[in-house]
């Protein structure tokens, strides 16, 4: 949107700058449909109490959540992202083996887990 856009641009960050959901303007893009296009690879809208635009970021979110779209609603969230992906990016992270949550106990041995071995997972 605009105001975060001026914002990015000012700090050196590319973007392009989107139109609000209700608030379509002649040949600007309109968030909800990229999100739902997903051209939008991750949304960040971080609600706070004296939010103008509560039916527009409801409908971002809600539509990112809807076309599973990840969302990031946390400030503190946003930022440990952000120091994950610098680092990510810099080869910092290196060796860290991703893994579903399934296949995490898939892999357990019985002595590993913190629960009675005939618990469900």
């Amino acid at each position: 949107t605009k105001a975060t856009g001026a914002v990015l641009q000012k700090n050196g960050v590319p973007c392009t700058v989107v139109a609000y959901p209700t608030e379509p303007e002649e040949g600007v893009p309109n968030a909800e449909e990229l999100i739902r296009e997903k051209e939008i690879c991750m949304v960040v809208n971080v609600p706070t109490y004296d939010l103008k635009r509560l039916e527009d970021n409801f409908i971002m979110r809600r539509t990112a959540v809807d076309f599973g779209v990840p969302l990031l609603t946390n400030m503190n969230l946003v930022k440990v992202f952000a120091d994950a992906a610098h680092k990510h990016a810099g080869g910092e992270l290196t060796g860290l083996d991703s893994t579903t949550l399934f296949e995490h106990y898939k892999a357990e041995s019985d002595a590993d887990a913190w629960s009675d071995p005939t618990e469900y997972h």
